[in-house]
């Protein structure tokens, strides 16, 4: 099993080289703060809030996955140099539709580093109403 690395509030760490470890590292969640059963509901993950993840052969974004609890719900494969390559910088980011149902989503995202392993974001619970 992969050590799971998790973000921390960067405001809370000392030195800026480890805020943009932490920060270009970890996937963050965008999303309405509600759904509605049986409907199409948009979820954005994108990598990093302030700094930007190299583009390198040897260390790039590899993959962004989207949880629903312990549920799969969606994956993305991303190759080196699909932000540039050589030097480049960017933040990974994908949208995915899903289609809720429940009472509500806690939905969590995780991303691979080909360098720094797997980071996961904090979850992120949505209430699911029904459909009208």
């Amino acid at each position: 099993m992969p050590k799971v690395n998790r973000y921390v509030d960067i405001s809370t760490v000392d030195k800026e080289a480890k805020k943009d470890y932490i920060d270009r590292h970890s996937p963050f969640i965008h999303c309405a703060p509600a759904a509605k059963s049986g409907e199409k509901f948009s979820v954005t993950v994108r990598m990093g809030q302030e700094y930007a993840h190299p583009d390198d052969p040897d260390h790039y974004i590899r993959s962004i996955q989207l949880f629903n609890g312990e549920t799969l719900l969606a994956e993305t494969t991303f190759i080196s140099g699909s932000l540039g390559g050589m030097g480049a910088k960017g933040n990974q980011e994908v949208t995915y539709s899903i289609v809720p149902s429940g009472s509500k989503l806690r939905l969590t995202a995780m991303a691979f580093c080909t360098k720094h392993g797997l980071w996961e974001c904090d979850p992120v619970e949505v209430p699911v109403s029904a459909a009208e």
